[in-house]
């Protein structure tokens, strides 16, 4: 008679891979041996699936247990195989007689029995649905975010005793909870609360209504986190299935909250200036998603950009390229998804002098200063924006200023436009256009082409500079409701290539 075998999954980026877990009982001297490429929280199972066994009212087999994790080739990490490991033995031993294979466990058992949550059970049931399992065992707490995946049956449990029960007849599962929305406190940012700064809101929209990068420059107090902040308060909400994305990112990370809450919104993540490549890209051993990802589908502000180290800084250039990271180590290939907008900020001097006028760095040492954000980098950030210090008269100001909610209303049309135009391709926004579609979609007219060789004379502006304003423009263009782009449209664009300047010559 084969040994039984449970369905269960590791977790590989923020892929899942369905995991066959054999148990073989055997006559011997009492041993409990697992292979297939465990981790040490794997290995260490064996005590605490031997002590819920036995605190759950079942006997353990006193022979030589051998637990197979199959494929043998696939790294398998975390306490999520307790579960599964734990009723494979009661099936080898007889203690539960119940049909398996066609239900995928996971789930950490403590030494009583109980059934702890695990981290990337959103990823198991995708994966679940994928390969059309008849159903999904979890924790209970784990429950409600796997039942945001629709199409599949989801049982939540609390205890080694209930699950037993549960799978062979004795009791009837509790419905798990539906997902709900995860409390978010960015209703209360709003763009209305930033004075003055005209300019820098412009920019913000454009910004917003075709995912182009940002950087702010200007001086401290000048109002930069807060227009950057309030970056997400007018970008278009997430569709349902950007919302599984973004939650299954989360939840491989751990960062998910309990009780099934899912990420409704779009990220917003501002990571310190002595971060790490690791911590902002994604790395260690297993793997692990870095902020890049975390900010997936939504903001990546970093304050401060001068701030960061050079090779930190760097290391954003294939992402900000690429849309996604690829991780390489001994035990394998993760890939992460990384489409972020980024939103930088960066004072125009080392010392953040109040205004130029009163500045107390001399022109080389402010160019010094900016200059250790490279030309490949700036290349890659579509909108360059000088900020000046604010006046007394703007602070002052009793006027009250567009709400977020009336732009939010103008970038959801222009998303609109763009959805229209690229329909049938996987493009999302105009800047995640690429050479081809340029010349498709962003064709300037010949008073606008002369206006674009100007600038790649005078700014020094490189072919990828010159692509960034094409995509600028036609998010411009689409604010406006124009088919076509027109000089207006490419002689905004241009202006904010401000930083290049730096770089001529």
């Amino acid at each position: 008679m084969p040994p039984p075998w449970v369905l269960s999954a590791a977790l590989r980026g923020i892929q899942a891979t369905l995991v066959r877990v054999e148990v073989d009982v055997a006559p011997g001297l009492p041993a409990f041996t697992t292979v297939g490429l465990p981790d040490s929280a794997v290995r260490e199972s064996r005590e605490r699936v031997r002590s819920a066994i036995r605190n759950s009212g079942f006997t353990f087999p006193g022979d030589r247990i051998t637990v197979n994790l199959a494929p043998a080739d696939v790294r398998k990490e975390g306490a999520a195989f307790d579960l599964p490991i734990a009723l494979g033995i009661l099936a080898a031993t007889g203690a539960m007689k119940a049909r398996l294979g066609s239900f995928v466990v996971v789930g950490e058992l403590a030494l009583d029995g109980q059934i702890r949550p695990v981290p990337g059970v959103l990823a198991v049931a995708v994966a679940c649905r994928r390969r059309e399992m008849a159903g999904l065992v979890v924790p209970r707490d784990n429950a409600a975010e796997a039942a945001a995946v629709s199409g599949l049956r989801v049982v939540g449990t609390t205890t080694l005793a209930e699950t037993v029960a549960i799978l062979t007849g004795q009791a009837e599962p509790v419905a798990p909870p539906a997902p709900t929305a995860a409390e978010d406190h960015a209703e209360d940012l709003d763009l209305a609360d930033v004075r003055g700064q005209a300019h820098g809101k412009r920019a913000l929209e454009i910004a917003a209504a075709g995912g182009h990068n940002l950087l702010l420059v200007g001086p401290p107090g000048g109002g930069k986190t807060m227009l950057a902040r309030r970056l997400a308060s007018i970008l278009p909400p997430p569709s349902a299935d950007e919302v599984l994305e973004i939650s299954t990112i989360w939840s491989v990370a751990g960062l998910l909250p309990r009780r099934g809450q899912l990420i409704d919104r779009r990220p917003f993540r501002a990571p310190h200036h002595t971060i790490s490549v690791p911590g902002l890209i994604g790395g260690g051993t297993p793997p692990h998603p870095g902020e890049v990802t975390l900010a997936h589908l939504g903001v990546l502000f970093m304050d401060e950009l001068p701030e960061f180290q050079q090779h930190v800084l760097e290391s954003l250039r294939q992402p900000i390229e690429d849309g996604r990271v690829v991780i390489t180590r001994a035990s394998g290939r993760a890939h992460f998804p990384a489409r972020f907008q980024l939103v930088g900020a960066a004072n125009p001097c080392r010392r953040g002098c109040p205004s130029l006028d009163r500045c107390l760095c001399t022109p080389a040492e402010r160019q010094r200063y900016l200059g250790r954000l490279s030309r490949p980098l700036l290349d890659r950030i579509d909108l360059h924006v000088e900020l000046p210090a604010l006046a007394a008269v703007d602070l002052q100001a009793a006027a009250a200023t567009e709400p977020s909610a009336s732009v939010r209303a103008r970038v959801i049309d222009a998303r609109a436009r763009q959805r229209a135009r690229f329909a049938g391709t996987r493009l999302r926004a105009n800047a995640e256009m690429t050479s081809r579609h340029l010349c498709r979609f962003c064709s300037p007219p010949p008073d606008a082409q002369r206006l674009l060789a100007a600038a790649m004379d005078r700014l020094g502006l490189s072919a990828r500079g010159h692509d960034r304003v094409l995509k600028v423009a036609r998010t411009i263009a689409d604010l406006a409701g124009a088919e076509t782009l027109a000089a207006e449209h490419c002689a905004e664009a241009i202006q904010y290539r401000g930083l290049d300047r730096q770089w001529r010559g």
